[in-house]
């Protein structure tokens, strides 16, 4: 008789423990991802210069602009 009123009550602190850790390995996979993401557009993001080409004052104060 014990385990079935045991289950009642301690049924809601069983789901959210479950739930938690469901976030929790959701929220491990993602931070995850975004690390190995990160990584290729770090290496992606390097921008090479031209040595033959001198630098302006434009290009310094807008290096976007291409």
């Amino acid at each position: 008789m014990g385990i079935h009123y045991d289950y009642k009550s301690t049924k809601g602190n069983k789901l959210m423990e479950k739930q938690a850790k469901r976030e929790k390995k959701l929220a491990e996979k993602k931070a995850k991802r975004l690390a190995k993401e990160g990584q290729k557009k770090e290496e992606n993001k390097t921008p090479v210069l031209d040595p033959n080409k001198p630098i302006s004052l434009d290009f310094l104060t807008n290096p976007n602009k291409e």
